[in-house]
């Protein structure tokens, strides 16, 4: 695999941030001064256990939340004074999100429910379709389109979510515990393919968990603890080690083929995210999105 470039500019700054809530009578500190650079293109992940702020600096980090004291600039705009309807247009413009839970329309489609940035967007109905329709084939999804959440399994259902964050092409991706309700073989093809599709778009990718093998699929590793960050070092993606390395620990990690015999088998065959599907119909390509993206 080829060696990625570092990136260079810095996409989102966080400055001596700090998050209290008053809980009754009391004071609790969620955030304490908290500094933080993140790169355009890198995949970072901030690892913490339950109650560590973790998502509390998520929440900053998207604008869902005001500070109490500090910061957060994207792209050197100072998200933490917005208005609310500032931050709405800014999130529709610049920021995907991929859930825990998928967070699906249940009444739409697999098409439809990736279509909801696009239609935000002011995307026209044939452009947001033929976009939509794309991003579907590349997370292994063509023959789902018209399937509704209740037709597809957990890990259909996540693809469709990261389809649906990556479409409009935004800058930065949030994904909030994005495997926690998957099996292990479908975490380790979401992982992957998460990462996968950042890099091809030099997008950001931040990633909040409380699993560490997860947070091995970064680029760099942010540890959070008590409001406060305690760790923050570079790391060796598990996306870029060998094959031989990466099926190594992937063993390692899935007590079923922990299980498996170890004699003679055969070739692994490629998983449908990692084969791009082709089609004969004209397609609403990445450029067309980074040209509109750029116009912004």
């Amino acid at each position: 695999m080829k060696t990625h470039a570092p990136p260079r500019e810095v996409i989102i700054s966080v400055q001596h941030l700090s998050k209290i809530y008053k809980v009754g009578a009391e004071r609790v500190v969620a955030l304490h001064n908290i500094n933080l650079d993140i790169l355009t293109g890198q995949v970072i992940c901030i690892i913490g256990t339950s109650g560590s702020g973790k998502s509390t600096l998520l929440n900053q980090l998207a604008g869902l939340e005001k500070p109490t004291s500090g910061k957060v600039l994207i792209g050197g705009r100072n998200i933490s004074a917005f208005t609310e309807d500032q931050l709405a247009r800014f999130r529709q413009r610049h920021i995907g999100f991929i859930f825990q839970s998928y967070n699906l329309m249940p009444a739409m489609t697999a098409l439809e429910n990736v279509q909801m940035p696009l239609i935000f967007r002011g995307v026209s109905k044939q452009a947001r379709n033929k976009a939509a329709k794309r991003a579907l084939k590349e997370v292994g999804l063509a023959e789902r389109m018209r399937h509704k959440p209740n037709q597809m399994s957990g890990g259909q259902q996540q693809r469709v979510g990261i389809a649906r964050a990556f479409v409009a092409m935004p800058r930065i991706i949030f994904a909030d515990e994005p495997t926690g309700n998957l099996d292990t073989r479908t975490t380790i093809e979401v992982m992957r393919m998460m990462v996968r599709m950042s890099r091809e778009n030099n997008q950001t990718l931040v990633i909040v968990t409380h699993d560490r093998e997860i947070a091995e699929y970064a680029d760099r590793i942010v540890t959070i603890r008590d409001g406060v960050l305690i760790e923050d070092k570079l790391n060796k993606s598990l996306a870029d080690r060998p094959e031989d390395e990466q099926a190594m620990l992937e063993r390692e990690t899935d007590p079923v083929r922990q299980q498996e015999p170890q004699g003679e088998t055969g070739a692994t065959p490629s998983s449908p995210e990692q084969e791009k599907a082709t089609s004969e119909l004209e397609e609403y390509s990445p450029e067309d999105m980074r040209e509109q993206r750029s116009g912004q």
